[in-house]
């Protein structure tokens, strides 16, 4: 029987652990990976077509699990999501999403079930992977009996058997995830923002500048101005390969969409943006240098 491709990504190991402790059990699941944060979650995602994704709301770095998710909200066929939390103040965020379940760390075997009962029924709407075929097991390692368990305790080691071009495609992935001086790319070039309970992509040429706004931004368009969960420093980081430069604590704008750059009284200076109305936005002193750098001023 197929099973369902699924990728674990939590920053805690013993997170990881119990999800694949109970999962190893389901018929219909087959576990193909786990990542530490978004990134390496993110590498593996392009190598592999998972059909369910176990994912960390909170994933200890600059992009969390709904930042992971909205990514994925233009992939032709999106992973199932099972989000897990430390409470329950997201779980309306983590459905808005689309989240199959939402689920509160430490979780019951009898809460997990429920899980499991939710995604047989979802079922038919995941990409399932064809079986592997079983290959012969290794010689057991040194402290290893002829079961694989290993004599003096410690840990366990799973056995994941595949065919030879998932396996490339896997390996691939792990050391792209895991290579610090792998350039990792975005997505897409468009912005996923929710609006009225519905997501739209926002392509970055649209974008005029970015706001922030607490520990929230606004997205300005020549027409519109969007309020987001982005934060103005996860924006900088996805969009400055766009040409996008932060040209003020509080704005970060398209340098496509700059038509002029104005000396003001006091050593001040001050952007211009196209389109009918014309945008004004400062630039930080200590900003101006490497602006005009880029700009080959």
């Amino acid at each position: 029987m197929d099973r369902i491709a699924a990728l674990l990504v939590h920053p805690d190991p013993a997170v990881r652990t119990a999800l694949r402790t109970e999962l190893c059990r389901v018929d219909f699941i087959r576990v193909l990976g786990e990542a530490a944060d978004a990134y390496e979650a993110s590498e593996l995602l392009r190598a592999i077509p998972y059909g369910l994704l176990f994912c960390g709301v909170d994933l200890g770095g600059e992009m969390g699990g709904f930042e992971l998710a909205e990514a994925l909200a233009a992939a032709k066929r999106q992973p199932g999501l099972v989000f897990i939390a430390a409470d329950e103040t997201r779980a309306f965020r983590a459905f808005e999403l689309g989240a199959a379940d939402y689920l509160l760390w430490p979780f019951t075997p009898q809460r997990f079930a429920q899980t499991l009962d939710r995604l047989a029924r979802f079922r038919p709407a995941f990409r399932e992977a064809p079986p592997p075929e079983w290959r012969a097991a290794a010689a057991p390692r040194p402290g290893q009996d002829d079961d694989g368990d290993d004599e003096a305790g410690g840990e366990e080691t799973v056995r994941l058997p595949l065919e030879e071009d998932e396996e490339d495609r896997f390996l691939s992935a792990l050391r792209q995830a895991w290579d610090p001086r792998h350039e990792r790319a975005v997505d897409i070039e468009k912005l996923p923002i929710t609006l009225d309970g519905r997501t739209i992509l926002l392509p970055y040429t649209q974008i005029l500048f970015i706001e922030a706004y607490e520990d929230y931004s606004f997205v300005h368009t020549a027409s519109q101005k969007m309020l987001t969960s982005y934060r103005l420093k996860n924006l900088e980081e996805r969009l400055r390969p766009h040409r996008f430069f932060r040209v003020h604590r509080k704005y970060l704008v398209n340098l496509d969409q700059v038509t002029e750059i104005a000396t003001l009284p006091g050593g001040n200076f001050m952007l211009r943006t196209a389109g009918k109305t014309r945008i004004e936005l400062p630039i930080g002193r200590r900003r101006i240098g490497e602006l005009k750098q880029i700009l080959g001023l």
